[in-house]
C-alpha cells in the first residue's frame, strides 16, 4: 500500500489535534474542578467560524478579526478550548476585583483563578502541537466568534482557538 503525503498530513492533523484535547484535559486545574470545554472544528463549522470573524471586524473596525479568518481559511482545522468560568471558592483571593467568590458570583466578576486554569490547559495543548511539529497559534479572535456563536454552549464565556496546520510554511506568522 503506498499513502501520499496529503492523506498523511490529514490524518495526522487530526491525530494532533486530539492529543492537544487530551493534554488540556490532563492539565492541572485548580481545586481539582473540571471546568474545560474542548472542540475541534473543520469543514463548514470552521468556515463559520471564520465568517463570524470577518463579521466582527467589519462591525468593529478591529481588522485583525479578518487577518485571523485568513488564517484559519488556511488552517486544516480549529481546536477550541473553552472555560465555563466560575468561582472557585480559594480564600484569600479577590483576583476577580471583589472582596469574595460569593460577591465575584453576585456581580460581574470572573474568577481569576478559573480563567487561569484556561491558560494552563492553552499552554499543555500547544506544547503537544509543538511536540509534533505542527504549526499553531493561539488566538483570541477565535474564541471571541465561538463564543458569539454558543459553538462551546452557553455556559462558556471565555475561550481561545488555535488553528493547526501541516504545510512546509506556517500560515500564521509573516501574516
Amino acid at each position: 500500500m503506498i499513502i501520499n503525503s496529503q492523506e498523511i498530513e490529514e490524518r495526522a492533523v487530526e491525530r494532533i489535534a486530539d492529543l492537544m484535547c487530551v493534554a488540556a484535559r490532563t492539565a492541572p486545574k485548580a481545586k481539582g474542578v473540571d471546568n474545560l470545554v474542548t472542540l475541534i472544528v473543520n469543514g463548514q463549522d470552521k468556515e463559520q467560524l471564520s465568517a463570524e470573524m470577518r463579521r466582527i471586524a467589519q462591525e468593529s473596525g478591529m481588522d485583525f478579526f479578518q487577518r485571523d479568518a485568513n488564517c484559519i481559511d488556511k488552517a486544516a482545522l480549529v481546536v477550541l478550548l473553552g472555560q465555563k468560568v466560575k468561582p472557585m471558592g480559594v480564600k484569600p483571593c479577590g483576583f476577580c476585583g471583589y472582596a469574595d467568590c460569593s460577591e465575584c458570583a453576585q456581580g460581574t466578576g470572573r474568577c481569576a483563578i478559573s480563567i487561569g486554569d484556561l491558560g494552563i490547559a492553552l499552554g499543555s495543548a500547544v506544547d503537544a502541537a509543538a511536540s509534533y511539529h505542527a504549526d499553531n497559534r493561539v488566538m483570541f479572535s477565535i474564541g471571541k466568534a465561538a463564543v458569539n456563536l454558543g459553538l462551546l454552549g452557553a455556559e462558556v464565556n471565555v475561550a481561545y482557538g488555535i488553528p493547526l496546520s501541516i504545510t512546509g510554511k506556517s500560515p500564521f506568522f509573516d501574516r
